[in-house]
């Protein structure tokens, strides 16, 4: 069996010259593999609507887990909404931080994603990730490595140093364009934010639209030397 801590077993290969690149693909043999020992962490962005749509082909009751900063838009609860509509039978984690804002506010200073973003990353995402992952051999992100320079080396099965854990990426060799056509062909409602020029939706106070659609997550804490929030860097 794969784990983190026998990381030296062989990594299976995948085909990428199918209709998914390889992702259908990578997610039945991540389903057979780890059964119920998996989850997907989801933002609910437009890759997290195409691994969705995937993975309800593949687990039709997998676990899906949404980080609620209640930071939020309006949109991306809506387009939860919409999701839990289309595909009835997902198990669909809403997953909070163990402070609330307020709370937040009177342990460190008010609006924390502006004076120490790092910091409100932690305590409203990472925390509550590593919670969701205690005791759970993988998970599934949504990551490409089109997306940015960090995450040009990202294969489908990495060993994620951050969580101990299994960290299995179907999307990799997907690009913008190929998953805004799988989007459209299967007719999948999705965040509307992204029609008004946001590629990568985040918290609504750390994200605006891209300031450069070369670099799809311009948007993400721009102007302030930030560009992951921290679930992705070793």
């Amino acid at each position: 069996m794969l784990t983190y801590h026998t990381w030296d077993v062989e990594k299976p290969s995948f085909p990428s010259d199918n209709d998914t690149k390889g992702a259908l693909d990578v997610l039945l043999w991540a389903y057979d593999h780890y059964q119920d020992n998996i989850v997907y962490a989801c933002s609910f962005g437009i890759e997290g609507i195409v691994l969705i749509d995937l993975i309800a082909k593949v687990r039709p009751d997998a676990e899906i887990v949404f980080l609620d900063t209640n930071l939020h838009f309006q949109e991306t609860y809506e387009t939860i909404e919409k999701v839990k509509k289309k595909y009835p039978s997902l198990r669909i984690v809403i997953k909070k931080p163990y402070l609330t804002l307020d709370e937040q506010a009177e342990q460190f200073s008010a609006e924390l994603w502006k004076s120490n973003p790092n910091q409100c990353c932690q305590l409203r995402k990472i925390i509550p990730l590593r919670e969701v992952l205690t005791g759970v051999t993988a998970w599934i992100s949504g990551l490409r490595r089109e997306q940015s320079p960090t995450r040009q080396h990202v294969e489908y099965i990495n060993k994620d140093e951050k969580f101990q854990s299994i960290k299995i990426c179907p999307l990799i060799h997907w690009t913008w364009k190929d998953v805004w056509n799988y989007v459209y062909k299967h007719e999948l409602p999705y965040n509307v934010l992204h029609d008004r020029g946001y590629p990568s939706i985040g918290c609504e106070p750390c994200t605006s639209p891209a300031l450069d659609m070369s670099d799809l997550r311009s948007g993400r804490w721009a102007g302030r030397g930030k560009t992951e929030c921290g679930l992705h860097e070793s």
